[in-house]
């Protein structure tokens, strides 16, 4: 099976580009990729971003559909409202499974989306999406309003599936819990919930990428948007619970626990 990501490349090797292709190898799907910006960058920050053109990023996108039959599509760092449109362009002239992480800032703090691309991420991309995948921050940035309950989280989600999208995961860590709990919602079905224990790290770098590339992994393979969701749960989980303790900053996380320590994963769906 063929994934394709569209997202920025990360220097220090644990978020972006980097971290989808790592986890699309580990969940044994073949990776292509569309780079849409180079960024200088290390587990102590952003220190530079250099966005590719968007003509060029529509080249790349072009050259992959034309000569691969990928199954399923991933975005992340998108930079530009001129790069969405490109990739815009391309992606409404087809029916292949689109996940959208909507990144929007580093785990250092540093902006990867431009202000006015929020707009054209919002209503050009999203209603092209299959799921979408916010943190928190993300969510209250699409919908403008603060998220603090349960009621916030089902009013945000509802605002996001009515812009087209088939479901909406989102992504509660950002929340002040003793666990993180995502809830997905799927159009036409009850929501459910993803609970798992918090785990005490700071090596958390690239988590949001790895959840939406094993999503995309999961769904070329011909899984359920339910199964493929559940699925990408364990993944990013175990890559958490059992960092690699490189960099001095924000680590990566280990995206080869899903096959070494694959029996020690506990989600809880309800």
């Amino acid at each position: 099976m063929i994934t394709c990501t569209i997202a920025g490349s990360d220097s220090g090797g644990g978020a972006g580009i980097q971290a989808d292709l790592k986890t699309f190898q580990e969940l044994r799907v073949f990776g292509t990729s569309v780079i849409t910006a180079l960024t200088a960058q290390n587990t102590e920050g952003v220190h530079g971003i250099f966005p590719t053109t968007a003509d060029f990023v529509q080249a790349q996108l072009k050259a992959v559909l034309q000569d691969f039959d990928v199954k399923a599509i991933k975005t992340g760092m998108l930079f530009s409202a001129e790069i969405i449109e490109a990739i815009v362009t391309l992606l409404k002239n087809t029916d292949i499974p689109l996940v959208v992480d909507p990144v929007m800032i580093a785990k250092g703090g540093a902006s990867l989306l431009e202000q006015q691309a929020t707009t054209a991420l919002k209503e050009k991309l999203l209603p092209l999406a299959t799921v979408c995948t916010p943190n928190i921050p993300e969510a209250e940035i699409l919908t403008g309003y603060k998220i603090q309950t349960e009621k916030d989280i089902a009013s945000a989600a509802h605002d996001l599936l009515s812009l087209g999208l088939k479901c909406v995961v989102i992504k509660g860590g950002h929340l002040n819990s003793k666990h993180a709990t995502d809830t997905v919602f799927i159009r036409g079905t009850q929501p459910f919930k993803m609970k798992t224990e918090r785990v005490d790290t700071k090596h958390t770098h690239g988590t949001g990428c790895t959840f939406s590339a094993a999503i995309t992994a999961e769904m070329a393979k011909g899984r359920s948007i339910e199964a493929a969701i559940i699925e990408a749960k364990k993944y990013v989980q175990l890559a958490i619970r059992h960092p690699l303790n490189i960099g001095h900053g924000f680590g990566p996380t280990n995206h080869f626990a899903y096959h070494e320590q694959r029996g020690m994963c506990d989600v809880h769906v309800f």
